[in-house]
């Protein structure tokens, strides 16, 4: 099957001239031997079925990172090239393409986001520049549509002009002598979208601007979630109960099997949080609730990512993340865990160096909490007002600045500055969002849910031959006297190593617990170890040696917040 690959700059809307391309269908996949995500749908080009790949942004086929490594490799698997290209930036977008010409594989331009050339005052001579590139040029809307017939139609068109190869120095040459021929700039106002940018980049009012985005989006993810637990998944298990006491009652001569699948009854009834069966809590909390706020978490990412937002977020906390060892793409790695860890610690491949990538993962696992996490955090603490919830994230957010300073110091290495680039606002293609979330979803079912399915499994088997709570033991004296907590705490925070999602939900059931100490609980729990899975990637991603530093670091940094915490909210 011929391949057609979809190449350009990032933030060119080749996602979206993607999804035109292939309609709803598509496969999200990793590179062999990497954590770079590209897409592969299908389409029809004169009868035959071929296949689109959506390759990662690149800005050469000289790569300075992981993505653009993967996307010159790709370039090689090949039939043909659709280069999308930004017109309201042609410039800087001709490199990619000449270098495109130079290599032997037919190519076609998408000359996208026409419209908002003309919004700013930019005319491009199109058939202009497809004589001086010697390949088909198509100007394009992708999301309205416009163009994107045509596109397909030129297709049989592709040339491969064998254009010789050039020096860099040649190369923006010839850039700049095709752009004085087909380029022309006319005097136009500002519009809203432009002035709407220039206010959120600067800190006097994009600061404010972000804090109101950040609150803004926090409540539509807990309103989404809030929604689709009360209106759609506990109607549903309410209709599973009376089968899964129906089980409980075929299982009641056989202790372990039934601790294993249904828990243990809160009197006589089946309690989805604390029974912590298999069959009970084991598909209550990942799919009840934790699911719903994974849902709203990544259609409101998804959103600020295709607005154009999350770049001028990360432009706007660039002086604050230089300060901590990163640069302001750290952000990204922080929106990310927030929904779960795991892409969180994958996304530190858009750092340069050891250093960075160190600092950006170990600061994430001391305090960015999943959104399993947090909902499980507002449905413990959040019933007791608005103070202990903001005692948390604040208390998260400090600990993250601080020890990032701290860690910027002392951890050896680089910090190389970068230029973040900003794209025009955009509004978001509805089908595009749509798919977005649901690759995002249905990778959080494949790869993070059986991390916890195991988990719950795993506690209950020790849980039911006693060593959990022998352990729990053990522990209880160091959790009362350091912490300030019950010792029947110290259950909790062993499962933590697990799962810290389930965990939180477990101290709802230590007794005589108080709001401070559930607020010290869950700080602590968020800072000393990251869940399996999350384990599992850091090994990969930092490798060995780094990880168990980080380990031994947030392991310290729990002890000290905890000890603080105690001497502050309990007075000793």
């Amino acid at each position: 099957m011929r391949k057609i690959l979809l190449m350009g700059n990032p933030n060119v809307g080749k996602s979206v001239v993607f999804s035109r391309l292939t309609g709803a269908k598509a496969v999200a996949s990793n590179y062999p031997g990497t954590t770079v995500d590209f897409t592969v749908g299908k389409m029809y080009m004169d009868g035959e079925k071929v296949k689109v790949v959506d390759v990662p942004g690149t800005y050469s086929l000289e790569p300075t990172n992981k993505a653009e490594e993967v996307a010159a490799e790709m370039l090689e698997e090949g039939d043909l090239v659709i280069n999308v290209v930004d017109s309201t930036n042609l410039e800087r977008n001709l490199f990619l393409t000449l270098e495109l010409l130079e290599r032997e594989i037919p190519v076609v331009v998408a000359l996208n986001l026409s419209d908002e050339a003309k919004h700013k005052g930019i005319e491009i001579d199109s058939e202009k520049l497809e004589e001086l590139l010697g390949v088909p040029v198509v100007p394009t809307v992708a999301l309205t549509g416009e163009g994107v017939k045509k596109l397909v139609s030129r297709l049989k068109d592709s040339e491969n002009p064998e254009k010789e190869h050039l020096t860099e120095d040649e190369r923006w040459a010839e850039i700049g002598s095709i752009t004085r021929k087909v380029e022309k700039i006319r005097h136009s106002h500002h519009t809203f979208k432009e002035r709407l940018s220039d206010f959120t980049v600067k800190p006097g009012t994009g600061i404010p601007i972000a804090a109101g985005v950040i609150l803004a989006s926090f409540w539509l993810v807990r309103f989404i979630g809030e929604k689709l637990i009360a209106y759609v998944f506990e109607p549903i298990f309410n209709l599973y109960s009376p089968l899964a006491m129906r089980l409980s009652s075929l299982l009641s001569g056989y202790p372990i099997i039934h601790d294993v699948l249904i828990g243990k009854l809160v009197d006589g009834e089946i309690v989805w949080v604390e029974s912590m069966g298999l069959l009970t809590t084991g598909i209550f909390v990942p799919f009840a609730m934790v699911l719903p706020y994974i849902i709203g978490f990544y259609f409101m990412l998804t959103l600020l990512e295709d607005t154009g937002y999350l770049p001028r977020l990360g432009t706007l906390m660039d002086n604050f993340f230089h300060r901590l060892g990163m640069h302001g793409y750290g952000i990204v790695p922080v929106f990310l865990g927030l929904g779960c860890n795991v892409p969180g610690a994958l996304s530190i491949r858009i750092f340069e160096t050891r250093k960075q990538r160190f600092i950006s993962a170990t600061l994430m696992c001391i305090s960015v909490p999943c959104m399993a996490q947090t909902a499980m955090i507002f449905g413990v603490i959040g019933g007791h007002g608005i103070t202990p919830l903001l005692i948390v994230f604040i208390s998260l957010a400090m600990i993250y600045t601080v020890f990032g300073l701290i860690l910027n110091k002392f951890v050896e290495g680089m910090s190389p500055e970068i230029f973040l680039e900003i794209p025009p606002y955009r509004r978001p293609s509805g089908r595009t969002v749509i798919k977005k979330v649901w690759t995002r979803v249905r990778w959080f079912l494949g790869e993070a849910l059986p991390w916890l399915f195991l988990g719950i499994v795993f506690i209950n088997l020790l849980y039911s031959f006693g060593l959990l709570t022998k352990l729990g033991k053990l522990a209880a004296p160091l959790m009362e006297g350091w912490f300030g907590l019950p010792g029947e705490a110290s259950l909790a925070l062993l499962i933590g190593f697990l799962r810290k999602d389930l965990a939180v939900g477990m101290l709802l059931g230590v007794p005589e617990i108080s709001v401070m100490q559930l607020v010290i609980a869950v700080i602590v729990l968020t800072i000393y170890f990251p869940c399996v899975a999350t384990f599992a990637v850091l090994a990969k991603e930092l490798g060995w040696k780094d990880m168990i530093k980080s380990t031994f670091i947030m392991v310290g940094v729990a002890f000290l917040v905890g000890g603080v915490l105690r001497i502050i909210l309990l007075g000793g």
